[in-house]
């Protein structure tokens, strides 16, 4: 089963690639032109993407909205990564991809080290870290058994899924994350102008203008990119301070600080 996904820190980019490895297929990112090809030429795919906040981000959104005639009687298998709880994560694109006529096999819910670098309170071990990997990967490679057998996960695809995530989560963050695609803060006196952030960005709201990074609200996809690839941790969205800066390659075992 070859694959597509959208990847803020590297999370979900990781257990696609487990899963399609695994299922004789490849992984490609939505940005970029293979992800288009492959979903032409395939009759079954997986789709990925980290929760944020209760939602699917908005670039995941425009992807199957722009493309929903390639999505027209393809049979999709939807993972959905997070750091927490999501309730109906998978089906938040489920219902969507079934609107244009896409055939949802099932779906995968995983957990995974979060990308939330400027609040502490979430913040884990390496350990714990590296844990929950082991915990992903094996989740995955039992799914991917099951598939090779016709047997699909149905994460995030009941009534009850979606209750729960619409309760439990989205009538209380909703709001709040549409105001934090306009609320992203630089630090002027910390940026060195780089363009690091700018090079990041999934939607391009950010660009270097008189040596310093300058955010453009409206199209942010709170994926944390820019905040957890800052070389002067200048950035932040829901705190002042970078307590941690998360991408999925800080866990490996070689990292032992």
């Amino acid at each position: 089963m070859n694959g597509i996904y959208f990847s803020g820190t590297g999370n979900t980019k990781y257990c696609m690639e487990v899963l399609t490895k695994a299922t004789g297929g490849k992984a490609f990112s939505i940005e970029t032109r293979g992800a288009l090809e492959v979903l032409r030429i395939s009759d079954e795919i997986a789709i990925g993407y980290p929760i944020y906040f209760s939602d699917i981000p908005r670039i995941v959104k425009m992807f199957i909205v722009e493309h929903a005639d390639m999505f027209y009687r393809k049979r999709v298998f939807v993972i959905a990564t997070m750091g927490l709880f999501s309730g109906d994560g998978v089906g938040l694109a489920a219902r969507l991809l079934q609107k244009y006529g896409a055939v949802v096999t099932g779906g995968l819910h995983i957990r995974m080290p979060d990308c939330i670098a400027d609040v502490k309170l979430l913040k884990k071990t390496l350990e714990e870290n590296r844990t929950l990997i082991l915990v992903a990967e094996k989740k995955i490679e039992q799914t991917a058994d099951g598939i090779k057998r016709g047997i699909y996960p149905k994460d995030g695809l009941s009534l009850l899924h979606h209750i729960a995530g619409l309760f439990g989560q989205r009538l209380w963050f909703k709001r709040h994350a549409k105001k934090l695609t306009e609320q992203l803060k630089i630090r002027t006196d910390r940026c060195i102008g780089c363009g690091i952030c700018a090079a990041h960005c999934p939607s391009k709201s950010l660009h270097i203008e008189n040596n310093k990074a300058v955010f453009c609200p409206g199209n942010c996809t709170i994926c944390y990119r820019c905040i957890n690839n800052c070389p002067t941790k200048a950035i932040t969205l829901i705190g002042t301070d970078v307590f941690e800066q998360c991408r999925f390659e800080n866990y490996g075992e070689e990292k032992t600080t």
